[in-house]
C-alpha cells in the first residue's frame, strides 16, 4: 500500500500520535500447520482495518508443532532433542520450509498493511523441532519484524552459550535496534524476550513493551516458567527504559497469580471451570468485584506448578503495570490483583479448540498519553468483524487428542458432551482433523 496504516511505521519509531494515541493488537495461538485456515487471516485482516494498530504483539503458539506436517522433526519436550544427523538436517530444512509457508501466510497482512509486528513464544512452537532462536531467524525475512537481531557479538557478551550464564544487568538486557523501524531502539535479552520503547512527540521513552518468552515445560511436570535470564531481564528493564516509564509485559503462558481473579464455588455452579493441575479438584468462576464486565472463562487457568517469582518482580519493581497471556484458548478476562492488571486473551486462531467461531478474537489495547498505563482493550472477535466461518469443518469446543493431547499436563474441566464428541468423530473421518 501507498501509505502504511500503522503511524508508528510511518515516524520510524514506535510513538505516541499527536491525538495522544498509541494502539497495539495481539494476536494469541494461531496455533496451526503449513496451511493456515483461512477464517484465521481473515480475522486478522478484520482486525487490522478495524482497530489501525501502531503495533502487533504475536504472544505464543503461532506454530502447532505438533501438527502431523513436522512428524519427522518433532520435539515433544526441548530436552529430549534428538542428536543431530545429516538425515535430521534434511528433514529440519522440510520443516524450515513449511513453517516459512505458515509464517508467510499470517504476517502477509501486516507486512501488506504496513504495520510492524513483534513475536515471542509459546509452548508449541519448539516442537516442530525448530529452536526458539531459528524461528527468530525465519521471521526476520518478512518485512515489518521488530524482534531484535542478536549478533556473534551480542551471545558473546550476554553470554548465551555458557551453560551457567552470569545474570548481571549488563549480561542480560543489550541496547540494540529493532530492524523494521529505522529509529527504534530494542533492548534485547534472548529470542523471544525483550522490551521495545514507545515515545512521546519529543523522544523521551513513555511506554514499555516488553515480550517474555514464559517457557514451554518443566521436567516435574506441567508447564514451564520463565528462564532465571528472563526474570533477570525483567529486573534490569526498568533501568533501560527510565524510571519516567513504566511497562506492559505480553507473554504465552499465565503466572499462578492469574487465579486471585477467580473465586471458588460449588463444582455445580453455573459456568464453574476446574482448575489446573495444583488447582485441580476446585471450582471457580469470574471474581466480578476484581475483573471488568464482559470477561468469561471457558477452561481453568493453566500455569506453572511452581511460582518463579515473576509476578512479585512486576509488582515489587512498581515499574509494570499490566500483563497479558494467551495460552488457555477459551479465556478472556481482565482484571487487577494486588496492583497488577492481569488478562487474558483468547485464541484468534482456527486451527485448534477454542470457544465458539464467533468469539475467537485479536485483543486491542488504546493507550492513551494523558493515562499511559490505564490502557482501554476490547475483544475485537470474528462474529463482530466478520461474520460466520467460511469453513465446513464442525467445530468441537471440548478439548481434542488433536488439540492438546493428555500428554501435554491439560486437564480440561469439562469434558466434551456426547454431541460434541460425535460431531468430532464425523470431523475427523470427512476432513482428516
Amino acid at each position: 500500500m501507498d501509505e502504511p496504516l500503522s503511524v508508528s511505521q510511518r515516524l520510524g519509531r514506535l510513538q505516541f500520535h499527536r491525538s495522544g494515541k498509541f494502539r497495539i493488537l495481539q494476536l494469541a495461538d494461531i496455533q496451526d500447520g503449513p496451511k493456515v485456515s483461512p477464517d484465521t487471516i481473515s480475522l486478522i485482516e478484520a482486525a487490522l482495518t478495524s482497530a489501525r494498530p501502531d503495533l502487533v504483539v504475536f504472544s505464543g503458539n503461532q506454530i502447532a508443532g505438533y501438527d502431523p506436517a513436522y512428524v519427522a522433526t518433532f520435539c515433544k519436550r526441548h530436552w529430549k532433542k534428538p542428536a543431530p544427523t545429516a538425515r535430521r538436517e534434511a528433514e529440519l530444512e522440510q520443516t524450515r520450509e513449511r513453517v516459512r509457508a505458515s509464517i508467510r501466510q499470517f504476517v502477509t497482512p501486516m507486512v501488506n498493511a504496513g504495520v510492524p509486528w513483534a513475536v515471542t513464544y509459546g509452548n508449541h512452537d519448539f516442537q516442530c523441532g525448530l529452536s526458539n532462536a531459528q524461528l527468530d531467524a525465519i521471521y526476520h525475512e518478512f518485512k515489518g519484524c521488530l524482534n531484535p537481531v542478536i549478533t556473534a557479538h551480542m551471545k558473546q557478551q550476554m553470554h548465551l552459550d555458557d551453560l551457567f550464564p552470569p545474570l548481571d544487568a549488563d549480561d542480560v538486557c543489550v541496547r540494540t535496534t529493532a530492524p523494521a523501524l529505522a529509529d527504534e531502539v530494542a533492548y534485547a535479552c534472548e529470542s523471544g524476550t525483550f522490551a521495545l520503547p514507545v515515545a512521546n512527540e519529543h523522544g523521551e521513552t513513555i511506554l514499555g513493551v516488553v515480550l517474555v518468552d514464559s517457557g514451554d515445560y518443566a521436567p516435574t511436570g506441567g508447564y514451564g516458567a520463565p528462564a532465571p535470564r528472563a526474570l533477570a531481564f525483567l529486573r534490569a528493564v526498568p533501568a533501560a527504559l527510565g524510571t519516567q516509564a513504566k511497562s506492559i509485559v505480553f507473554q504465552h503462558t499465565a503466572v499462578p497469580q492469574y487465579y486471585q481473579l477467580l473465586k471458588p464455588v460449588a463444582a455445580t455452579a453455573a459456568h464453574a471451570v476446574e482448575g489446573y493441575r495444583m488447582f485441580s479438584g476446585q471450582y471457580y468462576t469470574l471474581d466480578d468485584a476484581k475483573t471488568a464486565p464482559g470477561g468469561y472463562i471457558g477452561e481453568g487457568i493453566s500455569c506453572p506448578d511452581d511460582d518463579s517469582g515473576e509476578f512479585a518482580i512486576l509488582r515489587d519493581t512498581h515499574a509494570y503495570f499490566a500483563i497479558s497471556a494467551g495460552h488457555d484458548h477459551r479465556n478472556a478476562f481482565d482484571g487487577v490483583a494486588d496492583g497488577i492488571r492481569m488478562i487474558a486473551s483468547p485464541t484468534c486462531g482456527f486451527g485448534s479448540y477454542g470457544p465458539v467461531p464467533e468469539r475467537r478474537a485479536a485483543r486491542l489495547f488504546e493507550f492513551d498519553i494523558r493515562h499511559p498505563y490505564e490502557p482501554r482493550t476490547q475483544l475485537l472477535a470474528f462474529g463482530d468483524l466478520v461474520g460466520k466461518p467460511s469453513s465446513k469443518k464442525a467445530y468441537v469446543y471440548g478439548m481434542t487428542a488433536e488439540s492438546k493431547p493428555k500428554s501435554e499436563g491439560v486437564n480440561l474441566l469439562h469434558k466434551p458432551t456426547m454431541l460434541s464428541r460425535i460431531l468430532h468423530s464425523i470431523a475427523k473421518n470427512l476432513f482428516g482433523r
